[in-house]
C-alpha cells in the first residue's frame, strides 16, 4: 500500500545543539536504510520549511504507523497520512 506523507519537524528551540545533530544523523541513517529497503519510496524536502513530503510502500497502515514511530525525530513530528490509489487518467502502469 503507498501512502502521502507529510512531515513536520518542531525541535524545541532549547534543545541541545549536540542532541539534535545527533538524532538527524540517526534519523537520516535510518531514513536511508528504509528507501535502500524499498520502504521509503520517495523524500522530498519542501522548499523554506523543515519538512518533507514522503511515499512510503508497506502491507498496512499499521505497518506505516510502526514505521513512522521509529523515527528518530517522530517525538518531534506533525504528520500528516494520506492513503494513494492509481488515478484512472494516469499515463503509467507503475508506481513511479
Amino acid at each position: 500500500m503507498l501512502f502521502h506523507v507529510k512531515m513536520t519537524v518542531k525541535l524545541p528551540l532549547d534543545m541541545a545543539p549536540d542532541k539534535a545533530a545527533q538524532l538527524k544523523a540517526d534519523e537520516k541513517a535510518l531514513a536511508q536504510r528504509l528507501q535502500e529497503e524499498g520502504v521509503w519510496r520517495h523524500l522530498w524536502r519542501i522548499a523554506g520549511h523543515y519538512a518533507n513530503y514522503s511515499v512510503f510502500d508497506v502491507s498496512s497502515i499499521e505497518a506505516l504507523h510502526d514505521t513512522l514511530m521509529q523515527l528518530p525525530l517522530f517525538p518531534y513530528m506533525d504528520i500528516e497520512v494520506n492513503g494513494l490509489c492509481r488515478h484512472p487518467s494516469s499515463i503509467y502502469s507503475d508506481d513511479r
